[in-house]
């Protein structure tokens, strides 16, 4: 896991739900991923900077 994600904030966001013990490294993956493809946007975009537009 990249640890992306903070639980805690997660936990917030969530309260009046439980959460699985999986679904952090998940979501950690999920996030990743769109991380990933920002960057690669940006970049196929001669930009070193990411923008929301990126996502």
């Amino acid at each position: 896991m990249a640890n992306t994600i903070v639980k805690a904030a997660v936990k917030d966001e969530l309260s009046e739900m439980n959460v699985s013990s999986n679904f952090y490294d998940a979501l950690d993956e999920q996030v990743s991923e769109v991380l990933e493809n920002a960057a690669q946007r940006a970049s196929d975009n001669d930009r070193k900077t990411v923008q929301p537009r990126d996502l």
